[in-house]
């Protein structure tokens, strides 16, 4: 099982939270930036269906593969 952790970041001149170098939209507080990212968290740990699926690696080669809706990541929140 994969562990993706969300951090609480300052960002833009708000809050934000921030996934394998991706950010979230700007929050107006930390507080607000954190209850986001606990929501998204959660919902990245719910079961869903087996779908193929097309992705673009960080080398530039697309990708197609089946992604199996059990197999979800324990996440948690920082910051």
């Amino acid at each position: 099982m994969s562990h993706v952790t969300y951090h609480i970041v300052q960002h833009d001149g708000g809050w934000a939270y921030q996934v394998d170098g991706a950010y979230s939209e700007t929050f107006p507080s930390h507080d607000a930036a954190r209850k986001a990212a606990r929501r998204a968290a959660g919902e990245q740990r719910v079961a869903g269906d087996t779908h193929g699926i097309v992705y673009e690696d960080a080398g530039g080669q697309w990708r197609e593969e089946m992604s199996d809706g059990q197999d979800r990541p324990w996440t948690d929140v920082e910051g």
